[in-house]
Parts: C-alpha cells; sequence; structure tokens
C-alpha cells in the first residue's frame, strides 16, 4: 500500500513512521468491543485483562490467540473475518474516534517529512479508518504487519516502512502508544517516541525503552524532538 510521492528531508531525521490505533484514532475500544461481542455470540468472555493476547499482533497471530483464548472448535479464518468485519462495519457506521490534535498533527508533518503508516491491523481496517479521519492519500506509505512475517514487537513492518520510504532506520522517528510497538521501533534501530493513550495506557516499560516520551501527539516537532519531548529510558 502506497500513497503520495516521497520529498527529501533535511536535518538528523530523514522520515517519520506513525502507528495507527491509539496514536492517531482511538479505536482500541472499537477493537476491545467488536471481541467483546464477538465472544458473547459463541457463550464466552472477553475482558481489558485480554488485551495483551492481541495487541499489536499481526491478523493471524491475534486470531490464533482468541480462538485458544475463547476455546472456540472455529477455522481460524472465520474468526479474523468476523472481528474485521465489526470493526470495518462500526468505523463505516460511526466513524474513526477522533484522538484531539492527531489528524491535524499529521498532516503538519506530513508537509515536511515523508511518512509512513505502520500498523498491525488489517489492510482493509487500515483503508476504512484513514478514509473515516480524512487521511486518506497523506501517506507515502502505508504498511500492515500482515504483509511483512512477524507482527510487533519485532520490527518487520517499521523496517519495511523505511524501506518503501528510502530512509535510513537510523533517521526514521517513530510514533508509537504502546510497549511492543516502542520495542519493534528500537529493535528496528529507530528513534522510538511514545505518545501514551489515555483510554488504553502502555503497559509498565514502555516508558523506559522509548526514546522520547510526548504527552500528546500535537506536540510533536520533529526539527525540534529533542526540546518539545521529554526523554524516555532508552538513550
Amino acid at each position: 500500500m502506497t500513497g503520495k510521492g516521497v520529498r527529501a528531508a533535511s536535518g538528523p531525521y530523514a522520515a517519520v513512521i506513525f502507528d495507527m490505533d491509539g496514536v492517531i484514532v482511538d479505536t482500541e475500544l472499537v477493537w476491545e468491543s467488536v471481541r467483546v461481542e464477538f465472544a458473547r455470540r459463541h457463550g464466552r468472555s472477553w475482558g481489558r485483562e485480554d488485551h495483551p493476547l492481541v495487541a499489536q499482533r499481526s491478523t493471524r497471530e491475534w486470531a490464533d490467540s482468541t480462538r485458544s483464548r475463547l476455546g472456540l472448535d472455529l477455522p481460524v479464518e472465520l474468526i479474523e473475518r468476523a472481528i474485521i468485519e465489526g470493526v470495518v462495519d462500526r468505523l463505516h457506521r460511526d466513524g474513526a474516534p477522533p484522538i484531539d490534535g492527531a489528524v491535524a498533527a499529521v498532516q503538519r508533518v506530513a508537509e515536511s517529512y515523508p511518512i509512513a503508516l505502520a500498523s498491525s491491523a488489517h489492510p482493509q481496517v487500515i483503508a476504512a479508518t484513514l478514509a473515516a479521519c480524512g487521511l486518506d492519500g497523506t501517506f507515502d506509505a502505508v504498511v500492515s504487519a500482515d504483509e511483512v512475517g512477524r507482527g510487533k514487537p519485532h520490527p518487520d513492518v517499521f523496517l519495511e516502512a523505511a524501506r518503501r520510504l528510502g530512509a535510513a532506520p537510523e533517521r526514521c522517528v517513530v510514533i508509537e502508544d504502546s510497549l511492543n510497538g516502542i520495542l519493534a521501533a528500537r529493535a528496528a534501530g529507530m528513534v522510538a517516541v511514545l505518545v501514551p493513550n489515555a483510554s488504553m495506557p502502555p503497559y509498565a516499560g514502555a516508558e523506559e525503552a522509548a526514546t522520547f516520551i510526548l504527552d500528546r501527539l500535537e506536540m510533536l516537532d520533529v526539527d525540534r524532538l529533542a526540546e518539545v519531548a521529554r526523554p524516555g529510558g532508552a538513550r
């Protein structure tokens, strides 16, 4: 999945790579609601304590975990399809839950830097989300973890995003809200910026693993990153 033509960037950073769920839009609760309803239809329960089983995983990874956790004798493909279709239907019906200032921040960064989206979500969900929040066509590259070998915390999705942008990994800034995402960015050799999500806060260790921490995405100034962000534990 690709977007517009890539522009060259000057300065210490060559490109910015954004996660989607929890960074640009507050869709983590949409996913959770769909999973709760899916479990209920099959006589099971799903709670927030189950979130680590599916967080930042590729589609096949979270579908396998869901099947095992719920003890369902169903093809994993059926589980994938039911949950993905449920999320896409919600996005089409209700739109993408906004995070204050996030869409404007992405658009502002896109004026000066090549940008990519690197998400664990299925390509259908990514497309529906970007259309719903008005960012369709904004990114120079769009990569789903389903297109690469492994999901986060492995670095594959970020390395593929950098490859498509033609940017050296060490000159890429990654914007993430989760521990697994931050670990994936660090494993890729990239600058890992944590923007904690209020609805679904990151697990313990995220701040220590991050290079920088921003309270809100709208604060992002790539040229002055060390000035506007707090240092994380990994410097």
